[in-house]
């Protein structure tokens, strides 16, 4: 599982018909608790996320065993919404 920022939505009006009902979220990873990496990550929502939470998210074949359906065709789904945050850096 990985750490990531719900940082906006997607909208795709024309997509594969299995992905209708499903709540996309772009997320961003992070790095460290204070950084994050390069990039987007586009996943779907399980857990009723939004803008700004942070939230966990299983990546592969696992992203698919926590959707009701099992033949949705993504690789990231956030299965989580985190409370809190807590890391010893060194």
């Amino acid at each position: 599982m990985e750490i990531g920022k719900v940082v906006g939505n997607v909208w795709a009006t024309r997509k594969d018909e299995k992905l209708s009902g499903q709540k996309l979220l772009v997320v961003k990873l992070l790095k460290s608790k204070s950084e994050y990496k390069d990039g987007f990550l586009v996943a779907a929502d399980n857990a009723g996320a939004g803008n700004g939470d942070l939230v966990l998210i299983t990546k592969g074949s696992a992203a698919r065993e926590s959707l009701e359906k099992k033949l949705v065709p993504v690789d990231a789904t956030i299965v989580g919404i985190i409370d809190e945050l807590e890391v010893d850096e060194e």
